[in-house]
């Protein structure tokens, strides 16, 4: 009996993933043309076209959506099969990690990770994707490698590891008239706020603590990440609120912009790194997963004492 090239299974992975030749070959170091020597490979030993035509892109057929996460489970089990269970040659270590996180592990850390994968494995790259208002089973279903979040929105099974502990500080025009004298709850409330939500709430633990004073804020905008709301600070009246981490980051880019403490008793939270546990003991993710806990234990200088 003529066994089917396992390495197929690979690539019809990552086929059904990227669903696109080209993204495909790029992961898998091909041309372009050997991926579609590959793809018409599976096509032939499945016994269906996999991707068809749609537009300028392609679509994965009804027989392909029902094979995915077989597919995808079969292939992590076979390469955490075959893969040591210590990490060797690290400059000749190739693999792409998808990471789902938000704005204030990137701007606060990224570029540190990435330092830290190209000292020690060149040929490693990441591809971060955007944080998302709830768990969309993407941890278990292996479309991403770990979800970088304070969310708490995670199945039970999912492994969690806190990364670093953050606070609210808040941002504005560094000649923003709320610098010209002690900056109190009343002042603070009494110029109009950035509100920063994926589902463009108004409110959050701020407005529960100025209601405890008998206060309340305007929200003039509400925007979708922290660097977004950024740019509506120059040159403005506003004041965004923003986890110390990343004010520190969006500090260093924008000169004209200043941190300043919020004279409220706000509670800190935690930023985790989560998988799911079929990972556990694969040697590769685990490597990555300690290099982000090593890079993440540099407190970022220029933090407000």
């Amino acid at each position: 009996m003529k066994l089917p090239d396992l390495n197929l299974l690979v690539a019809l992975d990552i086929l059904l993933e990227e669903q696109s030749v080209a993204a495909a070959a790029r992961r898998l170091d091909l041309s372009a043309p050997a991926m579609s020597r590959t793809l018409s490979r599976i096509r032939e030993t499945v016994g269906d076209p996999i991707l068809v035509r749609a537009g300028r892109g392609l679509v994965p057929t009804a027989r392909a959506l029902e094979l995915r996460e077989l597919v995808r489970k079969t292939a992590e089990t076979a390469v955490g099969l075959l893969q040591p269970n210590s990490v060797h040659r690290l400059d000749d270590l190739e693999r792409q990690f998808t990471i789902r996180a938000n704005d204030v592990f990137v701007a606060a850390y990224g570029c540190r990770l990435l330092n830290a994968l190209r000292a020690q494995a060149p040929k490693v790259s990441l591809r971060l994707r955007a944080e998302v208002d709830e768990d969309d089973d993407a941890l278990r279903e292996g479309r991403i490698d770990l979800w970088i979040s304070a969310s708490n929105a995670l199945d039970p099974e999912v492994r969690v590891k806190t990364l670093f502990t953050t606070r609210f500080l808040a941002l504005a025009h560094r000649e923003h008239p709320i610098f010209k004298g002690k900056i109190t709850a009343e002042r603070f409330a009494a110029y109009e706020h950035v509100n920063v939500s994926r589902r463009g709430v108004t409110t959050g633990p701020i407005d529960g603590k100025l209601a405890d004073l008998g206060l309340s804020r305007a929200v003039a905008i509400v925007a979708p990440t922290f660097t977004a709301g950024l740019f509506a600070l120059p040159g403005s009246k506003l004041i965004m609120p923003a986890p110390e981490h990343l004010v520190w980051a969006l500090t260093q880019m924008a000169t004209d912009i200043r941190a300043f403490r919020i004279p409220l008793k706000l509670e800190a939270f935690s930023m985790r790194q989560a998988w799911h546990p079929r990972l556990d003991n694969d040697a590769v993710h685990r490597w990555m997963r300690s290099t982000i806990v090593e890079v993440c234990k540099e407190q970022p200088s220029g933090l407000l004492p």
